[in-house]
């Protein structure tokens, strides 16, 4: 997709008149905030388009010289072969930074992690999952706070949901919903055999209050104590939350916390946030479904990774791409590689899409 001068002359006008109105010290309040969320959305664009306008300047002005000294003509067919060579490149990264953002792209996410099957072994992967987002989350300066918990008996988790905040959380972590199945032997298996076993993943954009509106009539709560692993609040006070959301069956359970209150909060952020998704998935069904043709749905049915410990591999099946690097992509940061590749493949295939 070529940008044509015209446009970028548009954008770099269109930073001008932003950046402005922002230092004429007459926004505020609300005007401010839009306008600042305006400049900092356009900027990567508008720098993107200020490198490709500045190359193609400098490649039409050699492109021009007709100079008669032979060492000038021959240092002026290097730098216009090395211009062309950096062109196709910027105009690239311009084409990627003006693609349409999905809007949820900028928010905090709630992490759902639940042991598939496999019992003991898929509730040790789990968890073995939410270390390595969480060592992910810290590589990229970002907070993870555990909402609620189910452990198994031998430290594993059967359910992890918490909430990850920082700079373009959803943008990353969105393709990581589906499944993920693990190959190994496991440390209950005295014979040494290869078990296969699997944990689901789903990531959603966190949701405000002003984005789902949750009445009253359309919520059933049920207050009761709690049970199993939790401290000794458990089992002595009615502190634990279920909602149901009777229009949709959405059914939330919280009980990690040892206020009542505390716990219909948490419940309430969790409702709110799958409502929301809910709500987002209607509304960009045909987005929706372009997406899962590129790179998965993250469908919980879906298995999307491979992680086998006795060749130390890890494989997305979404795109064919296989790391012998398993340990580094546990511990976290390694994980980066993989994200980075999904972000290029749903680029390149949005890009092709839009020259279609």
């Amino acid at each position: 997709m070529t940008v044509s001068d015209a446009r970028l002359a548009q954008i770099a006008s269109r930073r001008a008149e932003i950046e402005a109105r922002l230092a004429s010290g007459t926004l505020e309040g609300e005007a401010f905030v839009s306008a600042s969320r305006d400049y900092a959305e356009l900027e990567p664009v508008a720098r993107a388009a200020e490198t490709v306008r500045e190359l193609r300047a400098e490649l039409s002005a050699l492109e021009e010289i007709d100079d008669t000294d032979p060492d000038m003509r021959a240092l002026a067919a290097e730098e216009v072969e090395r211009l062309r060579a950096e062109l196709p490149a910027a105009e690239q990264s311009l084409a990627i930074a003006m693609l349409p953002r999905d809007t949820a792209d900028a928010r905090p996410a709630m992490l759902e992690i639940r042991a598939g099957t496999g019992g003991d072994e898929a509730a040790l992967f789990a968890a073995d999952l939410f270390r390595m987002y969480e060592g992910y989350a810290a590589a990229q300066g970002w907070r993870i706070e555990v909402v609620s918990v189910n452990a198994s008996d031998i430290g594993g988790f059967k359910e992890i949901i918490a909430n990850v905040a920082g700079s373009g959380v959803f943008a990353k972590l969105k393709f990581e919903s589906g499944v993920h199945r693990v190959q190994r032997v496991p440390v209950t298996e005295s014979g040494g055999r290869i078990h296969t076993s699997a944990a689901t993943v789903a990531v959603l954009p966190e949701a405000e209050e002003v984005d789902v509106e949750i009445e009253d009539k359309d919520l059933k709560i049920d207050i009761y104590r709690a049970s199993g692993a939790g401290g000794q609040h458990v089992n002595t006070t009615d502190s634990a939350v279920r909602l149901t959301h009777l229009p949709t069956g959405l059914v939330v359970i919280q009980q990690d916390q040892r206020s009542q209150h505390k716990n219909r909060a948490k419940a309430m952020q969790v409702l709110r946030t799958r409502l929301y998704d809910l709500k987002r998935a209607e509304a960009h069904g045909d987005e929706a479904e372009a997406r899962r043709a590129m790179v998965g749905s993250g469908d919980r049915s879906e298995r999307i990774r491979t992680y086998n410990f006795p060749q130390g591999r890890v494989t997305d099946h979404r795109i064919g791409l296989t790391l012998h690097r398993l340990p580094e992509i546990l511990e976290g940061p390694g994980l980066g590689e993989l994200i980075d590749a999904l972000i290029a493949e749903d680029q390149a295939k949005r890009l092709a899409a839009l020259g279609e």
